[in-house]
């Protein structure tokens, strides 16, 4: 059996996150100190009472959910004994995520990777103006259909429109300008995909309009000291692992205008021999990915008290 651990994005998050962890297990309160301090902010307040749309701005969210999978992660170190170096064949995180699989695997402190956070959801929300930009899933349609689907829709607007992130089984999504997006989703029904839906986010993520955030992440990464990982991390432009450190800011600074390709990056990393995903932090969305992307796979959620007393007892076993 070979076990890696994969950390959700934004859209995970949600209003009581984190709160039961903190109240069993003194590690998790610790984490959760330790952001609430790098951030000047009680962010571990506003996880675990609200009000719910202040948790889902984007300079909140992505914190937040960093937050969570590090204790999550220090828990089971405390209680289950893992050592990630020796359990570990891999480590990955669907966007946001991608700093969070880098704090587990030692590459940031967690102070940093939430000052970074801070900073790339505060960038992200301020490169497009309101209701300029959109996402869309594409339900039922292939990448390399959705591709065809995003260039022809940028060619007939004249606006930016791309693929934003592969999560595999037939759901692309596409990002750019919202008279774009609105095309792809036509064009996308047209070439035979079931629905196309406008996801309810505050800014087009992963797409060319978000370079002025990618100039922010640039200039923020190269302040902030990063370490070789001491577990390969699989990244989300390249589906493929990086341990250098120059070339992790590199990937990172790349990764806010380019697509999450977490459809290969699962595939990979089962290809390698993986057949036990756990997804440590809020939610089950990359869980259940995983069942669609490697049927032969296992992926488990981590993320309530009662989850690490599963995960205990399958590691005994």
């Amino acid at each position: 059996m070979a076990v890696a651990f994969v950390f959700p994005g934004q859209g995970s998050q949600a209003v009581g996150m984190g709160k039961a962890l903190a109240e069993a297990f003194p590690q998790a309160r610790a984490v959760f100190d330790e952001v609430d301090a790098a951030l000047s902010q009680k962010l571990s307040a506003l996880m675990f009472e609200g009000p719910e749309a202040e948790l889902t701005l984007t300079a909140n969210a992505q914190p937040a959910l960093m937050a969570v999978s590090l204790a999550v992660l220090r828990v089971l170190e405390a209680e289950a004994g893992l050592e990630l170096a020796a359990e570990a064949k891999f480590v990955a995180g669907h966007s946001l995520g991608e700093y969070s699989a880098l704090a587990a695997a030692g590459a940031f402190t967690v102070a940093d990777a939430a000052r970074l956070l801070r900073i790339r959801g505060d960038a992200m929300q301020k490169a497009v103006a309101p209701g300029e930009g959109a996402m869309a899933a594409l339900l039922g349609l292939e990448l390399a259909d959705a591709r065809e689907v995003c260039a022809q829709a940028a060619a007939e607007t004249g606006l930016v429109c791309q693929v934003a992130n592969d999560n595999g089984g037939g759901q692309v999504v596409s990002s750019g300008a919202k008279a774009a997006v609105e095309r792809s989703i036509e064009l996308a029904k047209a070439k035979g995909a079931k629905r196309g839906i406008l996801l309810p986010v505050s800014a087009p993520f992963h797409c060319a309009l978000m370079r002025p955030a990618a100039e922010a992440m640039a200039e923020a990464l190269a302040k902030v000291e990063v370490r070789a990982p001491v577990v390969p991390v699989v990244v989300n432009v390249l589906a493929e692992p990086v341990s250098d450190p120059q070339e992790i800011r590199a990937r990172l600074v790349e990764q806010v205008t380019g697509s999450v390709r977490w459809a290969e990056s699962v595939a990979f990393m089962a290809a390698r021999g993986v057949d036990s995903f756990y997804e440590l932090g809020a939610g089950k969305v990359l869980s259940g990915l995983v069942k669609r992307i490697a049927p032969g796979a296992s992926g488990t959620p981590v993320g309530a008290p009662a989850d690490v007393e599963l995960f205990k007892q399958r590691i005994k076993s």
